[in-house]
C-alpha cells in the first residue's frame, strides 16, 4: 500500500502550461474573424485571444502590441504594409523585443487568401486611384467563390476556402517569403504562416521537456 502511495505522490504534471498569446489584428472582421477560425480549427481555445485593438495603423497597432506585452507570454501584430507611412520605422521598433512579432503581409491580408487559389509573385503597385492592396482585391475578387469578396465584409473565410486550400496556401506562403527575401523584395508575400503553425502549435499540450517557442 505504501508502494502505492509513493508512486500516485510521485507523478506530477506532464505537460506545460502553453504560453498566453494575444493576436491583434488590422481589421475588425477579415483577418480577425478568418485567425479566429483558425484558432477553433487547432483547438487552441484558451490560449490565443484574437482582438481588435481600435487602432488601424501598423504604429498604433505596434505600440498597443508592446504596452499589452506585459500581460502576455506572446504578442503577434497581424498588419498590412500597403501605403501605410513609417511602416519600416514602426516594424524596426520591436525587433529587439522577443515578445512581440509582427506578422506583416505585403501589400495586404489578402494576399494570403489569393494564395489559396494557386502561387503567385504578381507585384502590386499603386496605379490611378486604387493603392496596391485594392489592385489586389480585385485579382482575388476573379477567383471562384471570392466574386463579392470586400474587406471587413465576409465571416466565413476559412470555411469557404477548405481545408485542402489552407493547407497548399501554407505551402505557397513560406515558398513567397522565402523568394522574396532572396531577391530582397517582399512585394508581395506575407508571413502568416508563420503564426498559423504558431497557433497550431498551440492546439496539443507541450511535453514537460519541450520549451515554450
Amino acid at each position: 500500500m505504501a508502494k502505492r502511495q509513493r508512486a500516485f505522490q510521485r507523478s506530477g504534471p506532464r505537460f506545460q502550461a502553453q504560453p498566453t498569446t494575444l493576436v491583434i489584428c488590422e481589421d475588425s472582421k477579415s483577418s480577425k474573424n478568418y485567425l479566429e477560425d483558425v484558432k477553433v480549427h487547432f483547438r487552441a481555445q484558451v490560449h490565443v485571444e484574437v482582438t481588435h485593438c481600435g487602432k488601424t495603423d501598423p504604429a498604433g497597432i505596434i505600440s498597443e502590441a508592446v504596452r499589452r506585452s506585459k500581460d502576455y507570454d506572446r504578442v503577434f501584430c497581424a498588419i498590412d504594409r500597403d501605403e501605410h507611412p513609417n511602416f519600416e520605422q514602426s516594424v524596426a521598433t520591436v525587433a529587439q523585443m522577443p515578445k512581440v512579432t509582427v506578422i506583416a503581409s505585403y501589400p495586404c491580408f489578402e494576399y494570403w487568401l489569393l494564395l489559396h487559389f494557386g502561387y503567385t509573385r504578381k507585384p502590386y503597385t499603386r496605379a490611378g486611384n486604387k493603392s496596391p492592396a485594392d489592385w489586389l482585391i480585385e485579382d482575388l475578387k476573379t477567383k471562384p467563390g471570392m466574386e463579392h469578396y470586400a474587406k471587413g465584409g465576409k465571416s466565413d473565410l476559412f470555411a469557404t476556402l477548405t481545408v485542402p486550400r489552407f493547407n497548399a496556401a501554407r505551402s505557397y506562403s513560406a515558398r513567397a517569403l522565402n523568394e522574396a527575401l532572396e531577391v530582397g523584395d517582399l512585394n508581395p508575400s506575407t508571413r502568416l504562416h508563420d503564426l498559423i503553425a504558431f497557433i497550431e502549435r498551440q492546439g496539443a499540450p507541450l511535453p514537460l521537456s519541450a520549451k515554450a517557442e
